[in-house]
């Protein structure tokens, strides 16, 4: 196709439908569920994680919120992670 062969009888010739092809070209990412996927160069380490728990047990956070941990935190000059992190750690935790 590169040397200007036309797609409709490209396919034809390979025996594959136009609408096939149309669904490969479009996918950009591998959706099968064993696809090997790079780690996000962002994501925490399990110290990260861990540190993020220990703060949520503490007496003086025990009993509030991520949403309130987060800028109690932020005031004593403290990040550890975002607020959406810190739920997503608290619910993986358990």
């Amino acid at each position: 196709m590169r040397a200007g062969a036309r797609l409709l009888s490209t396919c034809r010739e390979v025996g594959l439908s136009l609408s096939t092809w149309r669904r490969w070209n479009g996918q950009a990412e591998d959706r099968r569920p064993t696809a090997v996927r790079p780690v996000p160069a962002n994501k925490l380490t399990a110290e990260e994680e861990h540190q993020i728990v220990a703060v949520c047990n503490e007496p003086e956070y025990a009993s509030l919120p991520p949403a309130q941990i987060v800028p109690c935190l932020a005031d004593k000059g403290i990040y550890l992670a975002s607020e959406s992190t810190f739920y997503r750690v608290l619910r993986r935790d358990g």
